[in-house]
């Protein structure tokens, strides 16, 4: 990996795509993050992490503690939107920087499953293009059109209950719709003001989420991290960082 000596290396995918970057040198882009990606930061030298989208399904998912040892290093670790999101409310007693709604709602409690942030993508050569919706964006949008007036509170819990029984590979707003429509239930009819509102009303929780721990770690990243102390090794740390030394 080439040096990313004073700069900030951001792990992101779905939730920003190239198209939606910034175009400021002081970021060096990667892919969604996976199990060693941290490790084999620690010799780059960057001055902040941001930890955005990660692989958990086919790759293991980047760990703790290899985090933490990026922490210990005195890098400046920020997390949000998706795999970061999860990250920092775990990690955040620990020195890890969370930012947005969506660490916000881990935090506290309103967000407890990890399908909260899933979704289907695209491959780097799709440009990582979202292919279904997190439920994360299903409440955001929900709780916007309910502002709006474009649906009531029970059509609301309606298309939530029915996003949320649809497996996040297949989760889209047409497959939400088409769910509720064939319901026949209370507050079926109510939806179908949305299907019409969408294409302006949707909201892209994790994308802004995205864009404002970039904002966090651009603001921080000259002050620098207080070093914390190294986590203890343990065999699959070990065994981590071999297999990374070794690639």
């Amino acid at each position: 990996m080439t040096s990313c000596d004073g700069r900030i290396v951001v792990f992101a995918g779905p939730s920003l795509p190239p198209a939606s970057r910034p175009a400021d040198p002081i970021f060096v882009w990667r892919p969604p993050a996976v199990a060693g990606d941290a490790c084999r930061l620690a010799a780059s030298r960057p001055k902040a992490v941001v930890l955005i989208d990660g692989l958990f399904d086919e790759q293991p998912a980047i760990r703790h503690k290899e985090l933490l040892e990026l922490i210990a290093r005195g890098i400046v670790l920020v997390g949000g939107a998706s795999m970061g999101a999860l990250r920092a409310a775990e990690l955040s007693p620990f020195g890890m920087i969370g930012v947005g709604r969506i660490f916000e709602g881990y935090v506290r409690g309103y967000l407890v499953a990890d399908e909260e942030v899933a979704l289907l993508h695209g491959p780097e050569d799709w440009e990582w293009g979202a292919l279904t919706e997190p439920l994360v964006n299903v409440r955001a949008t929900l709780l916007r059109a309910m502002r709006r007036f474009v649906i009531d509170a029970e059509a609301a819990r309606l298309l939530l209950n029915t996003a949320m029984r649809i497996f996040y590979k297949e989760r889209t707003w047409p497959s939400i719709l088409s769910g509720v429509e064939e319901s026949g239930l209370p507050g079926a009819a109510r939806s179908h003001a949305l299907r019409d509102w969408l294409p302006g009303g949707r909201v892209d929780l994790k994308r802004r989420d995205a864009l404002a721990c970039l904002d966090r770690a651009r603001s921080l990243h000259e002050l620098g991290a207080l070093a914390r102390p190294f986590p203890p090794r343990t065999v699959f740390s070990d065994a981590l960082l071999a297999r990374v030394q070794g690639s």
